[in-house]
Parts: structure tokens; sequence; C-alpha cells
């Protein structure tokens, strides 16, 4: 196990605890040395952990611990199917859904716990990245927080 692992580890999110494979699209697919992970919700080890509008039916504080959990479940699928977290060069791009109330406006504030998962386990510099945090009116399950996200592969 890298370091990288070990981080993700520390911080609360077991390797086998992360998505399947489905029979409709791939957790990853990769373009030269781009990879791009499906969008992940927040589900540990089969279990949707987070369902609802954010903030009348999910608190700010417990959406932002789902984005972190979607966030782990895309490295968590990086492992599985290449092994390794240290195949990552950087990370390029984040893009955070939340289920939101109409006049909901701190959906930047939820997807930071994607974008400080990130951090903690790629460093400050290889965790750096471009981002997008938007609020839907619904997203897939009912559940709260979607996280997709663009890496850079080593060459």
């Amino acid at each position: 196990m890298g370091d990288r692992e070990k981080k993700l580890e520390a911080a609360g999110y077991p390797q086998d605890r992360g998505p399947k494979e489905g029979p409709v699209i791939d957790l990853l697919s990769i373009l030269g040395d781009t990879l791009y992970a499906s969008g992940q919700v927040p589900n540990d080890a089969g279990v949707l952990t987070s369902k609802g509008k954010v903030p009348s039916q999910v608190s700010i504080e417990d959406a932002t611990k789902a984005a972190a959990l979607c966030a782990a479940n895309i490295l968590r699928a990086i492992i599985t199917k290449l092994g390794s977290l240290d195949r990552i060069e950087r990370v390029v791009r984040v893009t955070g859904y939340v289920n939101a109330d109409p006049d909901f406006t701190e959906c930047h504030m939820v997807i930071n716990g994607a974008t400080n998962l990130l951090k903690e386990v790629f460093g400050q510099d290889a965790g750096r990245h471009a981002r997008t945090a938007l609020g839907m009116g619904q997203l897939p399950l009912g559940c709260s927080v979607e996280v997709e996200a663009i890496f850079q592969l080593k060459k």
C-alpha cells in the first residue's frame, strides 16, 4: 500500500468499501494520459448514506461529509481499476453536484468536502484543481451529492 492509499485510509475510507463496476458504464475511462472518473454518489459498501435536499433535509455539514465520501469512492475506483493512486500525476478538475433547495447558494461549501480530501491524499500541489459546484433539482437515487473528476496520469 502506497502513501496515498495510507492517507485515504487514515482519513477513514478503507479501500474495500468502494464502488463496483456496473453493467452500463465504466468506473473510469482513459484517453491518453487523461483519466475521467465517472460520477460517484455517497455510497459506503453498497449503502447510500446521504439522501435528500440540502439544507432542508441534509445539513451542510453532512452534505460536505457526503461530498468527501464521493471523492473517496472515485479514489477507491482508481485503486480497483489501476492498482494504485501512484499512477496519478495530479487532479485536474472536479465537478460537484448538490441536490439543493431552490434558494440554496452555498454549493461550493459542500463540494469543499471533496476538494479537501483530494488535497489531503495528493498534497497541495498535485491535489489542487479546477472546480465547478452546481445546485441541481434532483440527483440519482435522491442522493444529496454527486462528484466526478478528471486526473492526469503519470507518463
